[in-house]
């Protein structure tokens, strides 16, 4: 997450959305005093600034507008413009299996993909609640952010646009950044049973960002 008052701004970060090159590119003309979250150098070398910052939920890498309530004023927030990068589910969960495959923390969902397979993954009941309960709009969701700015990944340069037009600068095409060891065609992980269970549980953000399975 980046909280930028100065260029009038806070970027959420979704996981396994390529947030994190985004969020390289934007700290890479980060001002003196915006606040930064996450793992990245900078945000690393400001992390002291977040001592003794309240907050209502977990000020962390991954933080919902929710959370950081009482962090910014409404008066504030509505002088802000929120964004974030989003992607298409199947490609997304493909992508989250292979990640948390790789990851040595613990965590239900790590257990999960270090004991299945991709169809075990998907079908086991904490990626279903994890998965259900937060749909993309979800982060954003708070009383003075209306609507945000969604940036679909395989989008990025005409979604983006509005974000160009705020910043005053463009942002180059992402790179590819925490790329996880798989194939690029997600569609072949998957059985017919199986997206179809995707497409119920992510149809929210199937319908509102119009992904197909088959492109």
């Amino acid at each position: 997450m980046i909280i930028s008052r100065g260029r009038r701004y806070i970027f959420v970060h979704i996981p396994k959305t390529g947030g994190t090159a985004l969020g390289l590119a934007l700290e890479a003309r980060a001002m003196a005093d915006d606040i930064l979250v996450g793992d990245t150098p900078k945000a690393r070398a400001r992390a002291g600034r977040l001592d003794g910052l309240a907050t209502a939920g977990r000020l962390w890498k991954h933080s919902t507008m929710a959370d950081i309530d009482g962090l910014l004023t409404c008066a504030e927030l509505e002088q802000l413009l929120v964004f974030t990068l989003v992607r298409n589910p199947w490609d997304r969960l493909v992508s989250l299996y292979h990640w948390l495959k790789d990851q040595s923390f613990t965590h239900p969902m790590v257990a999960t993909a270090k004991a299945a397979d991709f169809s075990g993954f998907l079908n086991h009941a904490t990626t279903l609640a994890s998965v259900h309960a937060a749909p993309f709009g979800s982060y954003l969701r708070h009383p003075s952010v209306n609507p945000g700015l969604f940036i679909r990944i395989e989008h990025f340069a005409p979604d983006a646009a509005p974000l160009a037009a705020h910043l005053g600068f463009a942002l180059a095409p992402l790179p590819v950044i925490n790329s996880s060891n798989r194939r690029r065609d997600w569609r072949g992980y998957y059985t017919d049973r199986d997206a179809t269970l995707v497409a119920a549980l992510c149809a929210e953000d199937i319908a509102r960002f119009d992904y197909r399975f088959d492109p």
